[in-house]
């Protein structure tokens, strides 16, 4: 609390696509601050090394004429150096974040982990784990670097976000706050940004009224 206030804080949504990610920042009154898409690992690892490299080394996809010979122990050693360039990516994505809000950020909304198996190889043999494990890859790097930097991580469901966000809004339909957002802030204003927007609105405190 400051001067019997309490001291406004962001929240940031992420929706995560690929390797990349659009972060939508707000206000813990509900006020767009910031929108961007930023990249997580370097421009020359490949975006997807559970579902390509990964299934390649198994056998899977081998007759597609886009697959090439890789062995398991590569895919794996190539999964770990995706792992690192996220980590390092995520890290120095919030910490430019950070730098340019003009209010300080207390949270991150990172959409829920399915449940995987504990291992690159067991991940990478399994047909339902290799199609959504990079996915979690990318998502877990940014939630591990928010929490580095002292955040709180809310993990958010796609299916009732946009439920949530209205509830803490006190309102029934959230879609009307989106549209002025998107026209405030100007083109892009897709579904990803929108979906971005609400899971940080769903993360914040109940906004002033």
């Amino acid at each position: 609390m400051v001067g019997g206030r309490t001291r406004r804080t962001a929240t940031v949504g992420v929706t995560e696509h690929g390797n990349s990610a659009v972060l939508v920042t707000v206000a813990s009154d509900g006020a767009l601050l910031d929108r961007r898409r930023i990249d997580l690992t370097d421009s020359e690892l490949p975006t997807h090394p559970h579902h390509h490299e990964g299934s390649w080394a198994v056998g899977r996809y081998k007759n597609s004429p886009w697959a090439r010979e890789i062995s398991l122990a590569e895919a794996i050693e190539l999964v770990e150096r995706v792992r690192v360039s996220a980590s390092h990516g995520a890290r120095e994505s919030l910490e430019a974040l950070s730098v340019e809000m003009p209010l300080p950020i207390a949270s991150i909304a990172v959409r829920v982990c399915p449940k995987l198996p504990p291992t690159t190889e067991e991940r990478i043999a399994d047909n339902h784990a290799q199609a959504v494990a990079d996915s979690v890859m990318y998502r877990e790097a940014l939630a591990t670097a928010a929490e580095a930097r002292g955040w709180s991580v809310y993990w958010y469901e796609r299916e009732r976000v946009f439920r949530d966000a209205a509830t803490v809004l006190g309102c029934d339909d959230i879609n009307a706050l989106l549209l002025a957002m998107g026209r405030s802030i100007g083109p892009p204003w897709q579904a990803r940004h929108k979906l971005a927007a609400a899971a940080a609105l769903a993360a914040t405190e109940q906004p002033a009224r």
